[in-house]
Order: C-alpha cells, then structure tokens, then sequence
C-alpha cells in the first residue's frame, strides 16, 4: 500500500472516530436533557405536592377552628339549660312552699280579732268570760294550726328595730331604755318559713 493510501485510511479512520465521538457527545446531551427535565418535572411535581398539602393544612385548620366555635357554643348552650332548669325548679319549689301565703295573710286579721277579744278576758263578768274561755279555745286551735303551716310570730318587743321585720307607727321617748327599740307591738308581725309576709307594726324608743 503506498502512502497515498495510507493516508486515505487514516484521514478515514480520524472522520469515523470524530464521528464516534460526536455521536457519544450527542447522546450525553440527550441524556443530560433528559435527567434536567426529569428533575423540572419532579421539582414541579413536588411544588404542586407542598402547595396542595399547604391548601389542605389549612381547610383543616378552619374546620377545626369552627368545630371548636361549635364545641363552645353546644357547652354554653348546655350550661344555660342548666341554668333555666335550676331557676324553674327554684320558682316551683318556693310556689309550692308558699302555696298557702295568700290564704294565710287573709286568717291573720281574724287571728287579730280573736287576740283583741282574749285580752277581754279580764272582765269581772261571769258570764262574759265564760264566753271569751271559747274564744281563747279557739284562738289557740286557729294559732296552732297556722304554726303547722310553717307561721311563726315576730318575736320584737324589746328588740332593736329591725325595718326589714318591723314597721314604725308611732316614736316615743323613753331614757330607761335604749335608743331605737321596740317600747310596744301595736299590730303582730309573723313569717311564714323564714319569710316575712307582714311587718310588725310597733312604737319605736328615740332618745336622740
């Protein structure tokens, strides 16, 4: 082989390893596209991932916000339930105790009646006070009776006055006694299961 052909094989050999080479550069690129457009895909993949798990991170957290504000309202709901039972049980329970108040606050001036005919009872008269005896036996039956419904007598005479259980009628000075008492019950105060349902009308002492 002369060397005209010699270098024929060579200049050959050169363009088929040049293009050898070419075709390997061209395949990395290819390659290197691939793999940078893999990793655009999963890098936008992941941001849509992030961005839908931030999305729903927080629609959680408003439900769970307005389950609390439903929470709290069900409890005060519940607790002024509560509440509104305790106060009608209340009213109930005081309507039935005092049931007979009205009743009773129409006895109590026949009560007084009775008492002024007993204090008759220290006539001479033989005959009269055989009559108040009666009187006096049914005084005490009526008094009895209404002590069983719960009615107590204010007990004031001698007592500081109290304008919560008393009610002033008249003043009257009296240096033996302490200022502000009770010097005479002119009218019976009673209380009916620790409640007053009338003052006693009395005369009260001013020194000052």
């Amino acid at each position: 082989m002369d060397k005209k052909e010699v270098k024929k094989e060579e200049i050959k050999e050169e363009n088929k390893n040049a293009q050898e080479v070419k075709v390997e550069e061209q395949a990395k690129d290819e390659c290197q596209c691939q793999k940078d457009s893999c990793c655009h895909k999963n890098k936008c993949h992941q941001e849509e991932v992030a961005e839908d798990e931030f999305e729903e991170s927080e629609e959680v957290l408003i439900l769970k916000n307005n389950i609390s504000n439903l929470e709290e309202k069900l409890k005060a709901s519940h607790a002024e339930l509560i509440n509104y039972r305790k106060r009608k049980d209340e009213e109930v329970a005081n309507r039935l105790k005092f049931a007979n108040q009205d009743l009773i606050l129409d006895i109590l001036p026949i009560l007084d009646n009775f008492e002024r005919a007993v204090k008759l009872q220290k006539s001479d008269d033989a005959n009269l006070k055989k009559f108040l005896d009666g009187f006096m036996m049914l005084y005490n039956s009526l008094n009895e009776t209404l002590k069983n419904y719960g009615v107590e007598e204010i007990d004031c005479l001698n007592k500081d006055f109290d304008p919560n259980l008393h009610q002033a009628m008249l003043v009257e000075k009296d240096e033996t006694k302490a200022n502000n008492v009770v010097l005479e019950v002119l009218i019976k105060g009673y209380m009916l299961k620790g409640r007053v349902i009338r003052p006693a009308s009395v005369k009260v002492n001013k020194i000052d």
